[in-house]
């Protein structure tokens, strides 16, 4: 079997290719009722969010899976399979591995170190439980991945750079409406990266902080915590005239600021200076808004250029890396153990009935044998048998770190006169049940 991770994101797709493919609830679901069909795939695994599209399955073949897969992305997004080719990129067992682990830590992320991806991952794998699409591979990936995204935020410095992009683009806002501690801002939406735009504008010292979210109980929770206020969705029209920078970041599928409306803002505010920053994957602001008189649209795009340009890589990202590397090589190490542990289990239920069969025959032979005795005797060539078959058990986890396992198992195989079918019987008994995420912080 492979694992596989197939998918696009801001590093391999242009944004306007991104929004095309973002998925709801709806397409997610096709998706992964498309995938639950496929001939290739055993166990498959969505995870959408703003800025990325990404299958994690276990396949049968490696481009038997990459050309379902592929084909079953362009097929549900509507995109053309050649098009979709170009931008997507294919990672395959210890890359696999090491970009699950880095995308559940951040690393992967516009915003680099950003935690909600965590959430997003964690719900992804609770949701393909529910359905059974998932089993021991994907199961123990992704319980895997998101502690190593806990030990990401807990046991490195790697929040103190979450603040990146929303910094970048503050910042370039600032430079064409003029110090925020001199402006208003107003910031639509209420969730994860709303909540990092309030902290931030708070910490800079921004005049003014309004806050307009569909769901009013949100945003006054979120205005709570920063001691900004709000207006209601219906009033955030009125709410864009008095605002200098406008930071969105809503998730809704359709544009929350068309030219129509940032013309007759523009217009309201005598065509003052005004900034767009734009978080949000579908865009929230039309791109056309920037040939507004007096109007800047920061987006994701321009961010990216941004954060490119000035090498925008905190030196406390590297202690992440270190830690990526560290769990991968672990995890690939249980796993490679894994894989060769039915072969010894096998070897060793081999081992028992072997001396079952031969303590049973001394019974027979020797009836007159004393209870204390037979004991003794049982006892002895349980402990030959042990000692026999403990240097293999050993071995086998110190050939896991030079990743010759495979070859291990297969020699045992051959030596022991191991039966295929009896090692499958075992394997498949001994795996393990889907572990079902409990508490968020679990």
């Amino acid at each position: 079997m492979t694992l596989l991770v197939i998918g696009l994101s801001h590093r391999s797709a242009p944004i306007d290719l991104l929004e095309r493919t973002t998925l709801g609830d709806d397409r997610a679901q096709t998706l992964r009722s498309v995938l639950a069909t496929s001939q290739q795939v055993r166990e498959a695994l969505v995870v959408t969010t703003c800025n990325r599209t990404e299958v994690y399955a276990d396949v049968l073949t490696f481009h038997g899976g990459v050309g379902e897969i592929g084909q079953a992305i362009a097929d549900v997004t509507e995109v053309d399979a050649l098009v979709l080719r170009d931008h997507l990129y294919v990672h395959h067992e210890d890359r696999a591995v090491s970009h699950a682990f880095s995308v559940a830590c951040g690393l992967d992320s516009m915003a680099i170190g950003e935690s909600q991806i965590l959430g997003q991952m964690r719900s992804a794998l609770r949701s393909a439980q529910s359905r059974e699409e998932v089993g021991p591979e994907l199961n123990a990936l992704f319980q895997r991945a998101l502690r190593v995204g806990k030990r990401a935020h807990t046991e490195t410095e790697l929040d103190d750079v979450s603040l990146s992009l929303v910094s970048a683009g503050l910042e370039e806002a600032e430079r064409h409406v003029g110090p925020l501690t001199e402006r208003s801002v107003l910031v639509i939406g209420a969730g994860a990266m709303s909540a990092l735009s309030v902290a931030t504008l708070t910490r800079s010292g921004a005049a003014e902080v309004i806050i307009a979210n569909r769901t009013q109980a949100k945003a006054e929770h979120l205005a709570r915590a920063y001691a900004a206020r709000t207006v209601p969705w219906a009033e955030r029209v009125e709410a864009l005239a008095s605002a200098d920078v406008v930071v969105t970041c809503t998730g809704a599928s359709g544009r929350i600021v068309g030219r129509e409306l940032a013309e007759q803002v523009a217009a309201a505010r005598h065509h003052r200076p005004q900034a767009y920053v734009d978080l949000a994957l579908p865009l929230d602001v039309d791109p056309s808004v920037s040939e507004v008189e007096g109007v800047q649209v920061v987006g994701l795009s321009r961010l990216g250029e941004l954060m490119a340009r000035d090498g925008m890589v905190p030196a406390q990202v590297q202690q992440v890396r270190d830690l990526v590397v560290e769990e991968v090589a672990a995890y690939l190490a249980a796993r490679r153990v894994q894989a060769v542990a039915p072969t010894l289990t096998a070897l060793r239920s081999r081992a028992r009935s072997v001396v079952d069969a031969e303590l049973e025959r001394l019974d027979t032979r020797t009836p007159d044998m004393d209870e204390a005795t037979r004991k003794q005797v049982a006892l002895t060539v349980h402990r030959v048998v042990e000692k026999i078959l403990h240097t293999p058990t050993v071995r086998v986890k110190e050939m896991a770190d030079k990743d010759v396992t495979g070859s291990y198992a297969e020699a045992l195989h051959r030596l022991f006169d191991l039966d295929p079918h009896t090692v499958a019987a075992v394997s498949a008994a001994n795996v393990e049940p889907p572990v079902e995420i409990g508490h968020p912080d679990a």
